[in-house]
C-alpha cells in the first residue's frame, strides 16, 4: 500500500495517476474534502480507500504499523496569503513531524513536498544551502521550519526521507486551487470568458521556473525507485521564463475577438503583493543531477500546449483512469 497525503490536489491527483501508470492501485489518499468539487480530481483515478487527515491526528504511528511501501507526503496549506500563522504551522510543521517520525520508525520511505518560496527573494541563488534560505511569508517559513527539522533528525536514518522543493508547477488537476491556481488556468479562464489575457506591469521582467507536473511526478517516482537517495533537492527546470512568454505561448492557442490572436492587456501591479512577490525563480539542479536524476525537463512550450489541451477539452481534470504503461 502506498499513502499520497494531499491526495485529493493538484500534484497529489497527478501523482496518483502516474502510480496508476506503473500498474498500481493501492493508494490510500489522505486528504479533506470540505471543498467538494476537489472530488473531481479523484473521479479518474484508481486508489483503494479514501480517509480524512484529521482522523488520523496522532494515530500515523499504528497506520504504518502495516505492509507500507512509501508516504508521498504532498498535504498542506499552501495558501501564500494565509495570515493565519498557528493554522499554517499545525498543518504545515507540526502534522509533518508527526508523519516523519511515525515514517522514521516503522521504516518505511518519505517523500515529500517542499516549496522553492523558502528561497524568498532569491537574492542570494537557489541552492539547497542555508545562506540561500530566507522566506518571506508563514508559508514559506513552515517548509522552511520542516526541511530544517528533516535535516536535524533524518539524517543518517534507516529509510528514505526526501524533499522537493517544487518550483512554479502548473499542469492538469488544479481546478479548485482558485487565486493560487497557475498563471496558465488564470488566462484560460479570462479567455473562454471572452476577455484577454491580463498581465501585471513589468511581467517580462519577472522571470520564474515554471515545472510541468508531470515532471514533478517523475522526479518523485525516480525517488521511489532510487531509496538510497535522500535529502533535499531542487525540482525545477533550471530555466526563468517570464509570465509574458506563457501569454505569448497561449495567444496563437485561442481565438481572439477579431478572429486573430488573443490579445494581451496589462494592469496595475497589486499593492497586497508589494514585498510579497518572487521576481526570479531558477532551480539550481546540481544536487539532483549529482544524487542520479537525468531526466529532461518539459519545455514552456510543449507543457502550456499540452496543459491548454486539457484544459479546452476535459475542463483541466482526468476523466477516466490512466492506463498502466506497458
Amino acid at each position: 500500500m502506498y499513502i499520497v497525503t494531499g491526495g485529493a490536489g493538484f500534484i497529489g491527483t497527478n501523482l496518483i495517476r502516474g502510480l496508476n501508470q506503473q500498474g498500481i492501485d493501492e493508494i490510500l489518499v489522505v486528504d479533506e474534502l470540505d471543498q467538494a468539487d476537489k472530488h473531481l480530481g479523484l473521479s479518474g483515478l484508481d486508489f483503494a480507500d479514501f480517509i480524512d487527515h484529521r482522523e488520523l491526528a496522532g494515530q500515523w504511528g499504528d497506520l504504518l504499523d502495516g505492509d507500507i511501501e512509501a508516504v508521498f507526503h504532498q498535504g498542506a496549506c499552501s495558501d501564500t496569503m494565509e495570515s493565519d500563522g498557528r493554522y499554517m504551522m499545525d498543518v504545515n510543521y507540526e502534522c509533518s513531524k508527526e508523519i516523519l517520525h511515525a515514517c522514521l520508525d516503522e521504516e518505511v520511505p518519505l517523500l515529500y513536498a517542499s516549496s522553492a518560496s523558502v528561497y524568498g527573494n532569491g537574492d542570494a541563488g537557489f541552492r539547497e544551502q542555508p545562506e540561500c534560505e530566507s522566506p518571506l511569508n508563514v508559508y514559506a517559513f513552515s517548509k522552511f521550519l520542516f526541511d530544517r527539522y528533516v535535516a536535524r533528525y533524518a539524517t543518517g536514518a534507516g529509510s528514505q526521507v526526501a524533499g522537493l522543493r517544487y518550483f512554479n508547477v502548473y499542469g492538469p488537476q488544479e481546478h479548485h486551487k482558485g487565486r493560487m491556481a497557475s498563471v496558465v488556468k488564470h488566462f484560460h479562464d479570462q479567455l473562454t470568458e471572452g476577455g484577454s489575457m491580463k498581465v501585471f506591469e513589468g511581467s517580462d521582467g519577472f522571470l520564474r521556473d515554471f515545472v510541468f507536473v508531470e515532471d514533478v511526478v517523475a522526479v518523485n517516482l525516480w525517488l521511489l525507485q532510487n531509496p538510497e537517495v535522500s535529502g533535499v533537492f531542487n525540482c525545477g527546470t533550471g530555466s526563468a521564463r517570464s509570465f509574458l512568454d506563457i501569454a505569448n505561448c497561449m495567444r496563437g492557442l485561442y481565438p481572439g475577438k477579431d478572429g486573430g490572436e488573443a490579445g494581451i492587456e496589462t494592469i496595475p501591479f497589486p499593492d497586497a503583493l508589494v514585498g510579497k512577490y518572487q521576481a526570479f525563480t531558477s532551480a539550481d539542479l546540481t544536487r539532483l543531477r549529482a544524487a542520479g536524476f537525468d531526466g529532461e525537463f518539459t519545455s514552456l512550450e510543449d507543457g502550456v500546449k499540452s496543459y491548454v489541451e486539457c484544459l479546452r477539452t476535459t475542463g483541466g481534470y482526468y476523466r477516466k483512469a490512466a492506463a498502466a504503461k506497458v
